[in-house]
């Protein structure tokens, strides 16, 4: 069952490429399945098998990490999604800018949730690098940001 749908069509832009679009598409099925519906067995099955470096040095390389991370994530929060506002595209990259909130109540608010924007390298329609940006709005996100983070989990740079 879809929690929030990413709408890929309304986002589109007309001067992207097949290509180009062929990226977001992997992209916007990744980020609705990771985030959205936290189909996380989906995820494992279609996405397992890319070599996922991981720039966020507070997670862990490769998707093993983000799967930990956001599964633990969704089990303390089942209503954290994002909400796609902006997507760009440059060849292989491919960048989001979303408003991921916690709870249901928060959706929308732009008081509430964080402020993130996640890049994906797409190589032969599989991602293979993840860079991303991510700041808490609310005071209770700075905090519970405070709380988990700082800790490196991998050696690759934020670059």
């Amino acid at each position: 069952m879809k929690t929030f749908e990413i709408n890929l069509d309304s986002l589109k832009k007309e001067t992207w490429t097949v290509q180009e679009y062929e990226n977001v598409s992997v992209v916007v099925d990744f980020v609705q399945n990771l985030m959205n519906d936290h189909d996380f067995e989906y995820i494992k099955d279609n996405y397992g098998s890319h070599k996922y470096k991981q720039h966020n040095q507070s997670m862990e390389d490769g998707l093993t990490g983000v799967l930990r991370v956001v599964s633990n994530f969704a089990k303390r929060y089942p209503d954290y999604m994002y909400d796609v506002k902006h997507m760009y595209v440059d060849g292989p990259f491919v960048i989001l800018h979303s408003h991921a909130t916690n709870n249901k109540k928060y959706r929308g608010n732009p008081k509430k949730g964080l402020n993130i924007m996640d890049v994906w390298k797409v190589e032969n329609g599989e991602i293979v690098e993840h860079w991303d940006a991510v700041q808490p709005i609310n005071g209770f996100m700075r905090f519970l940001f405070w709380m988990i983070g700082g800790k490196f989990q991998n050696n690759n740079t934020y670059f």
